[in-house]
Parts: structure tokens; sequence; C-alpha cells
């Protein structure tokens, strides 16, 4: 039957029901045991047909609820039902229609709106005829447009009736069909404040389609429509400089990517970023950072053309839309401009500051917008014309780079060499090697670095330096430190089981701040150990000076944590970075190690002994220990050993080698010069 028609028994449980009732109430789905007509309607609707229900006691039942359509619409259903009786008079069941009341509901809905606001609403309520004379208006008209309470088509009222008729689309004047319209007018009152009314306007039409009446409901939105405008302007510009963010930015760059599709038009994204601004706020200040900010954006806008885009997408990072450009190389004449006006000389609260900036160029080809969707060709532009300020910031900043066919292979490989590094731990590429590290004064193996090597196919062997980066984006660094770290481990328990080397011996791990952010990086460390059966003191977890100094709640948890239950920490390439002895007073490691570009100088007609001695004493007075890297000299061991130092690696002590090699060297002590 067309009709949607089920049966229940007497607490209302669905028995049956067809296809019908199904498709309009169950969206398709079986009856399930126990479950009410209503059950897909929301818990609050549920709970209250459960009360009606309850209330009819086996008499007539009516309720309605509403239904989700697939495509996210709202639906009304009305069920109905009758007790169903056996011969004896004994209720048996219910049996039921169920329909949709949708447009039911919503003029029900509508008419008890209106009532509503006749009766105590604070809009303006007015009624008038097609010829525009007002037939009613309400508390709230004369509020609001200065209705004369003696005269209901006083100047106010017939101004605010123009308004309506003069702002109505014509199409819902003239069209026979349409009998409601929601719209917003601009109408000035008597006290000469225009105002922007949000109007729902109903049509009133006799049987043949005559307009009889118009109702009008209207809502002052002026306060609420300039807050929108604000709220609107706030989510698309930037808040220090006025400028429009990266939001307004790309969907700008996408309508021109769009309009070039159709007009054979160049458009270029200019990528400028303002160097050393960092300087300017840690030495100088923040508020001078910002007006320097500002300065910049208004030299910025005034050296671009008129119909250019300038937006501020970053803390010193700015682009400039350029849309119909004739070629290339206007787009770098522009940026050229842009270059010069950010670069000389800012006097600010007397404080003079010199400016430059590094800038990067990308242009639209034809390749790029058949390839790709315009929001799409929007970021891959914006991110070409990065990757060319970041070559430029490479070759000495100051400067201006056009994105060529050779950034877009290099993005390209790279891209592909991350997507090869996430099979490689899958197919065995991947292999570590083991570089000593020496007692300065016994010359025997105390440890060593653990190091990560790949395999490539085409490439051949890569060191860290070469994917290490691509490894910590894409997240892959996870899974590979956890191997390197286990599999380290449980080479190290066989190498003391063996007698290879003693049980004093350390494996040192290089760790990143992404694997450190890690909450469980921890309890996995911990769980490598106890597979291997290795005592935490045998691990030690190198960072770098940049870590050790970074302000991150996670990262300084996990070192915690990692010291608290045994596990040893170094310091890695010390001395290349901003050092504080103050945060190193506090950082609980145990091992500092001294940067090569410390060691290589030593010995060479004083070097620098002075500064490595100081270095060395000082860790010793924090009770760490010092290990010199990149040893490559006799020399530099034999002067190492004199300024104190407790441990040397590099490959004059030893070159990095497989698992291996390491149990065929053993223990043996390295020759002393």
């Amino acid at each position: 039957m067309p009709i949607a028609v089920y049966e229940t028994d007497r607490d209302g449980r669905l028995v049956d029901a067809n296809d019908a009732f199904r498709q309009l109430v169950l969206h398709g789905g079986p009856i399930t045991s126990g479950a009410a007509p209503w059950a897909n309607a929301q818990p609050t609707e549920r709970a209250e047909a459960e009360s009606a229900w309850r209330r009819a006691a086996d008499g007539p039942f009516t309720f309605e609820f509403r239904l989700w359509r697939p495509s996210g619409e709202v639906m009304w259903i009305g069920v109905s039902s009758q007790p169903v009786t056996a011969h004896d008079g004994a209720i048996t069941g219910h049996m039921g229609v169920a329909t949709e009341v949708s447009e039911s509901v919503r003029s029900r809905t509508l008419g008890e709106q209106l009532v509503g606001l006749l009766d105590s609403s604070r809009d303006a309520v007015v009624v008038f005829d097609t010829r525009g004379e007002a037939l009613f208006a309400n508390e709230g008209a004369r509020t609001l447009i200065g209705v004369d309470e003696r005269n209901e088509n006083d100047p106010a009222t017939q101004l605010f009736i123009r308004a309506i008729l003069d702002q109505l689309p014509r199409e819902v004047q003239s069209s026979p069909l349409l009998s409601k319209w929601d719209g917003e007018i601009g109408f000035r009152g008597p006290d000469g404040i225009m105002r922007t009314m949000a109007i729902v306007l109903q049509i009133v039409r006799s049987h043949d389609g005559v307009v009889e009446h118009y109702s009008a409901i209207a809502r002052d939105i002026t306060d609420a429509k300039q807050l929108q405008d604000e709220l609107t302007r706030q989510a698309t510009h930037d808040a220090m400089t006025g400028l429009p963010n990266r939001v307004l930015f790309l969907r700008k760059l996408a309508e021109a990517l769009e309009r070039s599709r159709t007009l054979k038009r160049g458009v270029a994204v200019i990528f400028v970023d303002l160097d050393k601004l960092k300087d300017v706020n840690d030495n100088i200040g923040h508020g001078v950072g910002d007006q320097l900010l500002n300065t910049i954006a208004k030299r910025l806008v005034a050296a671009t053309r008129p119909s250019d885009l300038v937006a501020r997408i970053g803390g010193d990072e700015f682009v400039v839309l350029c849309d119909g450009l004739s070629d290339a190389q206007v787009a770098m004449d522009v940026a050229e401009r842009v270059r010069q006006a950010m670069t000389g000389q800012v006097i600010l609260q007397g404080i003079e500051i010199f400016t430059s900036a590094s800038v990067g160029i990308a242009v639209s080809t034809e390749a790029l917008l058949t390839e790709e969707a315009p929001a799409d060709a929007a970021v891959t532009l914006l991110r070409n014309a990065d990757t060319a300020m970041y070559l430029a910031k490479q070759r000495g900043r100051g400067r201006s780079e056009m994105y060529s066919d050779e950034m877009r292979r290099a993005a390209k490989e790279r891209v592909a060499l991350s997507a090869e590094l996430e099979r490689a731990l899958a197919l065995d590429q991947l292999f570590i090697v083991y570089q000593p590290i020496v007692s300065a004064q016994s010359s025997r193996i105390s440890g060593t670095e653990v190091l990560l090597r790949w395999n490539h196919p085409a490439r051949g062997v890569l060191t860290p330096p070469a994917f290490l980066e691509l490894a910590e984006e894409s997240g892959a660094i996870t899974p590979i430190g956890d191997w390197v770290i286990r599999t380290a481990c449980n080479e190290a328990k066989r190498w003391m089981e063996t007698g290879i080397v003693d049980r004093s011996f350390l494996l040192h791990f290089n760790v990143s701040v992404r694997q450190l952010g890690d909450s469980a990086f921890v309890e996995r460390v911990m769980g490598a150990l106890r597979d291997s059966a290795l005592d935490p003191f045998h691990v030690v977890i190198e960072v770098t000076e940049k870590v050790m100094l970074s302000d991150n709640p996670t990262v300084s948890r996990t070192l915690a944590a990692l010291k608290r239950l045994g596990v040893r920490l170094g310091i890695d390439d010390f001395g290349t970075g901003y050092s504080s002895l103050a945060r190193l007073k506090e950082f609980p490691a145990d091992y500092l190690k001294l940067d090569g570009t410390l060691v290589r100088d030593i010995g060479i007609q004083g070097g620098d002994d002075p500064i490595v001695r100081s270095i060395i004493q000082l860790a010793h007075s924090l009770n760490m220990s010092v290990i010199a890297e990149w040893v490559t000299t006799d020399d530099q061991t034999q002067r190492l050993r004199i300024l104190g130092c407790d441990f040397v690696q590099g490959n004059r002590i030893a070159e990095p080698m497989t698992a291996a090699e390491f149990v065929t060297r053993g223990n043996t002590p390295v020759e002393r010069t």
C-alpha cells in the first residue's frame, strides 16, 4: 500500500509495518524488536511520545516528531493509531498510519509565531493593502518606525511601507507562486537615523493568485549587522596591520586564478619575509617590533600597484597578489620594488633599525590551472612562493628569487623521498651503524653512538641529514626511532653476554623534539629496555642545546621522567647554539658533548684550548662528563686528554661500523698516540 501503515502491541512496540512505513519512518531499515514507531526521533521527543502514549491509555493516539532526511533536511512525521479489539472486546494492539506533516507543522508554527508577535513582540508588525494603505500596526511598529498612535497612515508608516515595496524584488511581486519573502531593507525613520531592517513579508493572495494584502514583520538589525560585519572583518583581516589575512588572501587568489582561466592573464604571488624581526623583539622589545610591522605594512602597500592585494599571513610574513600580469618579468619588477621599499633605515621611538627582506615569487602556469582546482592551485602557488623565499634566505637574505622548474623538481623529489621513507622500515632498507666512544684516559670503548642509515635502492646509502627532516614532518620518526632503540638494545645485550663489551657499556641515542613530544615515548623506551633485559643506565638520550632551552612542557616532562627512571641524559653539539649557563645548571644532564667546530682547532697554535678547557671545567663542576666528537688527528686526541676531556669520538678513534664489524673489533683499546 502507498500509505504508511504499522501495527503495535498493547505497549506501543512495533509488531509489523509495510514498506511505505519503513521507507518514511525507518529510512528503509528493518523493524527492530521492541522499537516504537517513533524510535528514530530525538531523545527528548521520544520521551514525550512515551508520556503521550501512557496518557492515551489504550485509546486513540496521535503524535508528531522530527526526523532528518539523508540530505540533512528536517521533516515532521505524524503518527496516529486506534486500538484493535478481539471478538471478546479485549484490546490486542493498535493499528496506525504515519504521514509526513512538515508543511502543516510549518504553517502551524508560523501561525503561532505571528500570534505571539502580534500579542507581545517588540518587532514591528504592519499589515497593508496593495495601494500601500496601512490596515494594522502593532505597538512595536509605533516604537520602531514612529507610527502615530492616532493615525496608522501617518507619514512614517507610509515611508516604511513604501520602503518595503520599493525594495521588494520584482519577481516576488510578479510571481503568482510566491507567498513569502525574507530579506533586508534600509529605512530612514523620522529621527533621521538609517537603519537596516530584517523583513518577513507574507503575501496573501486570493484563490486566483491576485494579491489581497501584505503582512510584514520588521526587526531592527542595525547593531547586529554592524557587529557581524566587524566579526567578518576580524576573521579575514590581521588585527595589528588591518591587512587581509591568510583566509581572505587564499580566497582572493583562488578567484583570480579562476578568472585567469578565461581571461588568460598571469597571476603571481610575492612572498615577503622580514629579516631578523626576532632580533628586534628580543633586543628592543615587542612594542617596537609591532610598530615596525605596521610601518613595513604601510611601505608595502605604497610600493605595490593599486590593483594588488597585500596581506599579512604570519608574524613577519607578508604576501602580495598580483593579478593581470603580462609576464614573469613584471612580477620580478614588482617584487624588487617591494624588496627595496622594505630595505633601509627605520627610526622608531628614537631607535635606529635597519630592515631588509627576503622575497620569493611564484607565477601561475597553464599546467597548474589544468591539474588543480582554483582553491588547490591557490595553496600550491602560495607554497611555491614560500619555497622561493626560503631559497632567497639560504642564498644570503635581502634578495628576490623566482620559483623555477628546478625548485619544482626538488619539491617533487622531496615528496617522493618522503613517500619512500614511509616504506623503508617495512622493506628492511634501514640499518644501524655504531661509532665507538672511547675513554680518553684508558683508550677503552665505554659506549657507542647509535647512528641510522638508509640503504636507498636508487641513491645508495643516505645519512640522516638527507631524510631526517622528512621523517619528522611525516611522523615516521616515531616508528623508526622506536625500531632503532629496540634493535640497538638487543645488540648491546648480546655483546654484554658474550663478553665483547663490559657491563658498564652505554648506548647514546640522538632523539628529536617530535619523539620527546610523544607522551608514550617514555613507556616505549622502558619497554625496549625491559624486553632486552638492559638496565636504564645503559641508555643515554642526547638532545641539542635548542631542545634544552625550549619551553615545551611535554618535552620537559618526558626528559624528567626518563631521568627519574634511571636513563642518562646528554647535551649534543654543545657550543653551537645560544647556551644559557642558568639552564645548563638546571638541566639534569650526565654528559656534555663538545661540538666538532670547537674540537677541530684544538692544538693549532693554541687554537680553542682556553674555550675548551673552560667548558670542560664548567661541565665537571656540574657533575657532567665531557665527550669530544669529530676527533680526526692524533694531536687533537693528545690535547683533549691533557685538557681533562673524559671521552673522545671521531673517525681517528673509530669510524661508524655495523654490528658485525663491532663484534670483530670488540673492546680492544685504541692505540695511544
